[in-house]
């Protein structure tokens, strides 16, 4: 059975931008929202890092630390994430040491949602130049899972890891003295 359309049909063009539009919409979707949940992994990663950088750099402008006052250097951590949550972020701040063998052990560590490193156990994997001989640095270190809002491009958890290695500014070492 053949159908016959009548020719004023045939060249009517008035769907033809609906038809266009609606093969083109899920595209274009699929586009937004992809740069969207990137941008926000991005966002997430920055955060992250900055976080790990700022809780050193505190850390290391000072002579003597104490507990609380970690607590409240790790506060701040928990702020710099805003507004991302802040359930998954992870903080480490640990002295290490140096010893005329270039030997690196912890000389105290702290932590808030990881555990923290043992006094005395030794560090290893550190990067070329990180620490010399009798000196003393400070690692600062997040973790941060980040969970995309709609997970169509990130459909799983991404962890982001940072790790900061700061010089002591005020002294030659940072020490806690209640760690």
């Amino acid at each position: 059975m053949h159908v016959k359309f009548p020719p004023r049909l045939l060249a009517d063009r008035r769907g033809v931008a609906a038809v266009e539009f609606a093969l083109i919409v899920p595209v274009l979707l699929l586009l937004y929202f992809g740069v969207v949940e990137l941008t926000q992994g991005f966002m997430a990663q920055e955060r992250a890092a900055h976080t790990a950088s700022t809780i050193g750099d505190l850390t290391a402008q000072s002579t003597t630390l104490d507990q609380a006052e970690l607590t409240d250097i790790f506060s701040l951590g928990d702020t710099i994430m805003y507004p991302y949550p802040t359930t998954s972020l992870q903080m480490r701040l640990s002295s290490l040491t140096a010893d005329a063998n270039d030997n690196v052990s912890v000389a105290w560590s702290e932590a808030q949602g990881m555990t923290a490193l043992g006094k005395g156990s030794s560090v290893s994997n550190l990067p070329a130049n990180v620490i010399n001989a009798n000196e003393s640095v400070i690692m600062a270190e997040t973790s941060y899972t980040y969970t995309s809002v709609f997970g169509q491009i990130l459909p799983s958890p991404v962890v982001f890891n940072e790790t900061y290695y700061l010089r002591p500014r005020a002294s030659s070492t940072v020490t806690c003295t209640d760690c």
